[in-house]
């Protein structure tokens, strides 16, 4: 059963247990230094940042299982080595970037071996002329930008988890940055991609601005999760640094007219770098007061960025728009805050207090974005108010709707109840965005967590995703059971 084996009785296993057939035939295939059975790696690479898997190790217990090896591939070659091994030994096959995904993606259960990419990290090739980026996958995204920044260029992706986080977990996690509104989302960013097959082989979609030639195949891997293939190489657009950023922080007497901002905003075919709006509880953290419910009950952060005479001119109309929205500017303290904390995990104080906290964004249309927040919130209060709570805000925008992007906190109480309400306000929180016409995942993916609910969402294309596993995959030896594929796929 998912998290029932005890991080005790995994460690007394691991002193004892037979090592597998196939281990020899995997060292004389990529070199003994490259393969690591020792239980410390593989406690390392057992699970990734998913909050249940948190809540399980801080009572003891694996998230699912061992890996029965870590393999520290460096090259493509490597990585074609270990595929092509994988289908003659019949050995299922995690890839593992940084491990910063929050929904088991990663999560061993039947002694895979874990791919990890983290030293594919030596290419950064940066072509001014066409403004593109050639980047190993294992590469980090801070190093990345860092690398841009010198060259006073952005890659313009910036997750909370910048700093722990590979360009190939972008891709392969479908990821959406803290600028999305400006520079969108990764698959508006990668324009050529090079991955390992289960095959062996590797597939090559050089760079093009576009292409009419059937299907996208770079769109077939951007959100597969590591169940079709190995991303190990990302051809990425780039941008110049921008000249000039102008921002604000604007009070909305009710969420409704902060909503109604953002989407008259974004019609407006405005692109912000940031577009934050929070809800009530979520405003009063940031503004380190009570925000009286009678005037401005909630906030928004708004910045531009790019040329300055284009800038300050998107700034103004946006300001405006919240005017007569009945926004309010204030001062920029909270976003200035947020700046400084923007790539800090919030959650680690609570979890290891003994609380329970996530996070769940979804997307919806803007006909139903205040319906839904109030739907959820109101039926996690009348099952759950006593000991959980739903707090939210909206951080990526487009013409046709936004993610709502939810934080989950359960109180400090017995694993038993804890782990039970959890589960609970994610059935609801999937439930109503399925029934109310949205999508349950914005940019954290599927993984292990949300595969349930994702055959309803897809309705006949997961017959479709099956069909594709199982002709590139037909022996299901790449991360098997995730992406809601079963097991046996």
């Amino acid at each position: 059963m998912y998290g029932s084996i005890s991080i005790e009785d995994a460690g007394r296993a691991a002193e004892t247990e037979a090592k597998p057939d196939w281990l020899g035939e995997l060292r004389r295939c990529v070199g003994d230094e490259k393969v690591d059975v020792g239980f410390k790696s593989r406690m390392e690479h057992s699970s990734d940042r998913i909050p249940f898997g948190r809540f399980r190790r801080r009572s003891g217990f694996l998230t699912g299982s061992l890996p029965s090896a870590i393999v520290e591939v460096d090259s493509i070659d490597d990585i074609q080595k270990v595929m092509s091994f994988a289908q003659e030994q019949n050995v299922p096959i995690i890839p593992y970037g940084l491990g910063s995904g929050v929904l088991g993606g990663t999560v061993p259960f039947n002694g895979e071996i874990i791919l990890d990419l983290s030293h594919m990290n030596r290419g950064v090739a940066i072509d001014e002329e066409n403004f593109v980026a050639v980047v190993d996958a294992g590469v980090c995204g801070a190093e990345l930008e860092k690398a841009l920044n010198a060259r006073k260029m952005t890659c313009g992706h910036y997750p909370q988890s910048l700093s722990m986080s590979t360009i190939g977990g972008w891709a392969a996690c479908r990821g959406s940055g803290q600028a999305s509104s400006r520079y969108g989302s990764i698959e508006n960013m990668v324009v050529g991609l090079k991955v390992v097959l289960p095959n062996g082989r590797l597939l090559n979609v050089r760079h093009s601005p576009r292409r009419s030639v059937g299907p996208s195949i770079i769109e077939m891997f951007l959100g597969s999760e590591g169940t079709l293939g190995v991303i190990v190489e990302v051809t990425m657009r780039i941008w110049r640094l921008p000249q000039h950023t102008c921002g604000q922080v604007v009070k909305f007497r009710t969420l409704k007219e902060g909503i109604a901002a953002i989407k008259q905003l974004m019609q407006a075919e405005l692109r912000p770098t940031l577009a934050r709006l929070y809800d009530q509880p979520e405003s009063i953290v940031w503004e380190g007061e009570s925000l009286p419910n009678d005037t401005c009950a909630v906030i928004l952060m708004l910045e531009f960025a790019g040329d300055e005479k284009v800038a300050q001119a998107e700034f103004e109309v946006a300001l405006a728009i919240c005017g007569e929205n009945q926004g309010v500017v204030t001062a920029s303290s909270a976003l200035n805050r947020w700046k400084e904390k923007r790539y800090q995990s919030h959650s680690d104080e609570f979890v290891k207090g003994g609380g329970f906290y996530d996070t769940i964004e979804i997307a919806a249309p803007w006909s139903v974005q205040s319906d839904m927040y109030d739907e959820i919130r109101r039926e996690v209060s009348k099952r759950h108010g006593a000991i959980a709570n739903v707090t939210a805000h909206w951080s990526h925008a487009y013409s046709d709707g936004a993610c709502m992007y939810m934080t989950v906190k359960i109180q400090k109480i017995d694993d038993a109840t804890g782990l039970k309400v959890h589960a609970e306000i994610w059935d609801t929180a999937m439930r109503i965005c399925s029934e109310m016409g949205g999508t349950i995942s914005h940019h954290h993916g599927i993984g292990y967590f949300r595969g349930n609910w994702l055959a309803k969402e897809l309705n006949e294309g997961f017959a479709i995703l099956h069909g594709l596993k199982d002709f590139i995959d037909p022996a299901n030896v790449l991360n098997p059971g995730k992406l809601g594929l079963t097991q046996e796929s």
